[in-house]
């Protein structure tokens, strides 16, 4: 009896990663849109530098916020902000939100393999 076997590892591999890079920039985006909604805004400009990334090569996702004063507003916990916002906003939406983003990631890799 023989049995002929054709081997689409490379065609699933590229798929799978495409998956992933897609997954890992809609997880980054999703992060970025929760920690919007507890991010510290007295005139929005931190809130307005907030930005969603993704490397593709090397399958690294990042959220950002662009001021002078970005870390210090995030890491100084005895500062005072308005209700429903506060420090370590991007620190705890992260933490919150890890299913979140790791189901965003796996739905894209099954979808780019047909699942």
């Amino acid at each position: 009896m023989t049995m002929s076997v054709k081997w689409y590892g490379a065609k699933a591999k590229a798929a799978e990663r495409k998956g992933a890079q897609r997954g890992l920039m809609l997880g980054a985006e999703h992060v970025l849109t929760e920690s919007n909604k507890v991010v510290p805004i007295e005139e929005s400009t931190l809130l307005g530098s907030g930005v969603a990334s993704m490397d593709a090569g090397s399958l690294r996702a990042a959220v950002s916020y662009d001021t002078v004063y970005a870390c210090r507003q995030h890491e100084e916990l005895s500062w005072r902000h308005d209700a429903g916002r506060t420090a370590k906003y991007l620190e705890n939406t992260v933490n919150s939100e890890r299913s979140a983003v790791q189901a965003l990631i796996a739905r894209e890799i099954k979808s780019s393999l047909g699942g």
